[in-house]
């Protein structure tokens, strides 16, 4: 077993299913692998979820590095990394047995990671989960237990923080960006109190004298966001404009809208991508199959459509609402329906477009947040010439029960994205879909 005075982690199967490469990430230290979480993963291999294939490519992963030596000695990792070993299971102590005398899956894991921290003693050993109820009975146990926390954001609250309000402007500032809002102003002459980051926006303001403006990192210049519309969908305030703004703007690939419910993000997505439909072979608008209350779908009645749809309702609800804003016999009602009828619009759920080509598409990801890090790394790479991603979300409403407003795959984009050239974000705040949805989105 671990020879070197560093720590042993124990690895949950939920940490596995959330990143299939996460034995690479705790540097120096040594890991162990219940026996249990082994027989875990062969449950979870068969199947087109995004969690079926973690559990897929990590069994890859360790039929590559396997041998015998996995259950004595461990098997290196690589250079600067700890070793692997697999830990067959081990009876229960009197305590364990008295607090939880059931032999379910966890209970079992509890059992190898007290039996890991008597045998090392003078090593301090680690049960690394995203189950918040293991983490507390290991801690009941007096074993230690901790999140994994490799691939989480350190600061949420700066996610929505990207747009900056710059008061008390020269007014000639204003008028310049007005007379010359194509052409842009010179960064440096706005004097702000930090250098902008690529795609940042910005509610300029003198008085009653206003802009909304964006920054061009290549050319340091600060040009004004005009309100657009979009088939039919027009910006009911500066968010939205900056996000039609991102969306549309052909040098920006990857677009992430963050934002609590009804303030518009999948719906402005939707408005640009049809807006733009002549500039892509296809328009993908996908969403994770996340059952409530962690029930699968089985259980519904009907066949695969009539188990899928009711998670696919929101989406179509928001192309609904883009038809109603035109005459039902309009050329513009027929162009979307046309659209759907070959194939050139498709909604589906997020697992079921593995393995199709991604170039040339317009792919919106609807609930991003019940996405974990490596599904939206797996997905954005999967991207061809001439696509544009679009990822939306809402970071406070998250059903997975192992991920966080810290932890999941949009925080995890926004935070690792900003920055670069290619990439915009827009938090959006307002809610637009009602009186009664912004007040119970705002105080409940």
């Amino acid at each position: 077993m671990p020879r070197k005075k560093t720590k042993i982690y124990l690895l949950d199967t939920n940490v596995i299913l959330h990143d299939f490469r996460c034995i690479y990430q705790f540097e120096d230290n040594d890991i162990v692998l219940p026996i249990i979480v082994l027989e875990e993963l062969d449950r979870f291999k068969k199947g087109n979820d995004l969690i079926n294939f973690q559990a897929r490519e990590f069994t890859r992963e360790l039929d590559a590095i396997s041998g015998d030596a996995i259950f004595t000695d461990g098997l290196p990792l690589g250079p600067k990394l700890g070793k692997l070993f697999i830990e067959t299971g081990k009876p229960f102590s009197k305590t364990l047995a008295d607090s939880f005398p059931e032999q379910t899956a966890d209970h079992r894991i509890l059992a190898i990671t007290e039996y890991v921290t008597a045998k090392y003693p003078a090593k301090k050993v680690v049960l690394v989960s995203k189950d918040i109820n293991l983490r507390m009975k290991a801690k009941s146990l007096g074993l230690h237990a901790e999140d994994y926390e490799s691939d989480k954001v350190r600061d949420v609250s700066e996610i929505d923080r990207n747009i900056e309000k710059v008061e008390g402007l020269e007014t000639d500032l204003i008028a310049r960006l007005y007379d010359d809002g194509e052409a842009g102003v010179q960064a440096q002459d706005f004097r702000f109190r930090k250098r902008p980051s690529a795609n940042q926006y910005f509610i300029l303001k003198n008085g009653t004298t206003s802009a909304l403006g964006h920054y061009e990192k290549a050319l340091d210049l600060v040009s004004r966001v005009e309100k657009q519309r979009c088939y039919g969908i027009e910006p009911r305030n500066a968010e939205q404009a900056f996000s039609l703004d991102a969306l549309t703007r052909k040098s920006v690939e990857l677009v992430a809208l963050s934002g609590k419910a009804g303030t518009g993000k999948t719906l402005l997505a939707l408005a640009a991508a049809l807006a733009q439909e002549d500039r892509f072979d296809q328009i993908l608008l996908a969403r994770p199959v996340v059952p409530l209350a962690n029930r699968d779908i089985g259980f519904l009645p009907g066949d695969v459509d009539d188990k899928i749809g009711p998670y696919m309702q929101p989406l179509f609800d928001n192309l609904a609402v883009i038809k109603r804003k035109f005459r039902p016999s309009s050329k513009e009602v027929q162009h979307i329906e046309e659209l759907q009828k070959t194939g050139k619009l498709l909604i589906t759920p997020l697992a079921y477009i593995r393995g199709r080509s991604l170039s040339n598409v317009f792919f919106i990801v609807d609930e991003a947040q019940n996405l974990t890090p490596h599904e939206v790394k797996t997905i954005i790479t999967r991207a061809g010439e001439g696509t544009k991603m679009v990822f939306t979300g809402d970071i406070q409403q998250i059903d997975s029960p192992y991920l966080d407003s810290s932890s999941n795959g949009l925080s995890y984009l926004i935070d690792k994205m900003k920055g670069q050239e290619l990439f915009a974000h827009v938090h959006l705040v307002k809610s637009e879909r009602s009186q009664l949805a912004e007040l119970a989105g705002n105080i409940l």
